[in-house]
């Protein structure tokens, strides 16, 4: 039989890992966002010309 407190652990260990996988798949999308915005900037200043 499982105790309350295993319970109680098990809950925790498996609240704080999906919490972990959460920011970290939070911090992808983000420098993944980052990463095009960056590229969106240099095309645009490639394409207007060397003037600008």
């Amino acid at each position: 039989m499982v105790s309350r407190k295993q319970l109680a652990d098990f809950g925790y260990k498996a609240f704080s890992g999906s919490m972990l996988l959460l920011t970290v798949y939070a911090g992808y999308l983000c420098g993944v966002r980052y990463q095009r915005i960056l590229q969106r900037r240099q095309e645009r200043q490639a394409a207007a010309g060397p003037d600008s």
